[in-house]
This record gives C-alpha cells, structure tokens and sequence, in this order.
C-alpha cells in the first residue's frame, strides 16, 4: 500500500522553515541536500552559484508512516510560484505500483518529470493532475526488504 505525504517548496527559506520543524516534531533529517550535490541533468543548465547551497531535498519524519518533505524553489527547475508550493507525494511499495499510480494521475494532466531512475536512488517522477494538483510518485527499492 502506498503512503502520502505533504512535500512543500519554499523560496529560499526551506532551511530555516525545517529547523523550525524539526524542533516542533523532533526526530533527526532523514536526507538533507543542497542542489550543488547535484549531478548534471541532460535539458538543464547548471545550478547557479547563487542556489548551490539551496536546499535541493529534504526529508524529517513526524510520525510513524509520514515524512514532512520539502526543498527550495530552483530558478533551473521553474521557480516559485506561491500557491503552486504544495505537492502530494507518494510513496509505492513497488516500480509496478508507481507507473499505475503515475499513468492513472496523469491522464489528461501534464508530466513534468517521467518516472525514471534518479542519482539519489528512487524511481521518481512528477506530474500535474487535469485538476491542477502537483503530485509526486516515488518507489525507493533501497527501502524495501
């Protein structure tokens, strides 16, 4: 069964925003990088020097199933736009679950990233619902057991 969990971007205060949170919740970052961790991305410029020490990802568990995940707004990846800041992500128990849950949500929506391998491990990609909602669709086989 997949999980969901809230994934928030920031403009440039992501940092600041979870160390707020994780002295709210508690718990240690599970994953924090900066966008200069990044390897190059075929379609993409480099990552200016100004958002080299942005927050690329990060990632605090609040509960025992959910992770409060967020990042900071990339000029290279679109930019800020306030009240397009909120993504559902979902986390698939198998690649096969994922591409059925990414197919099924992008049905007359429009894919921003396809599902496909990426550097930090996960099988990932990104969409926007016909509806207008930001999803995210992840299978992290690392995780599994």
């Amino acid at each position: 069964m997949a999980t969901i969990n809230p994934y928030l971007t920031f403009n440039g205060n992501c940092e600041e925003a979870f160390k707020l949170y994780k002295s709210v919740f508690g718990g240690e970052f599970t994953y924090l990088g900066r966008y200069k961790e990044m390897p190059p991305m075929e379609g993409h410029p480099p990552v200016s020097k100004a958002e080299a020490e942005k927050i690329m990802h990060v990632s605090l568990p609040i509960g025992k199933a959910t992770i409060l995940m967020g990042s900071d707004a990339s000029g290279t990846f679109g930019g800020f736009i306030a009240g397009n800041n909120f993504s559902v992500s979902i986390n698939t128990e198998s690649q096969e679950e994922a591409d059925r849950l990414f197919t099924g949500l992008s049905k007359d929506g429009k894919v921003t990233m396809p599902m496909d391998k990426t550097f930090w491990g996960s099988y990932f990609g990104m969409l926007v619902d016909k509806f207008g909602f930001q999803w995210m669709v992840s299978f992290d086989q690392n995780e599994k057991k």
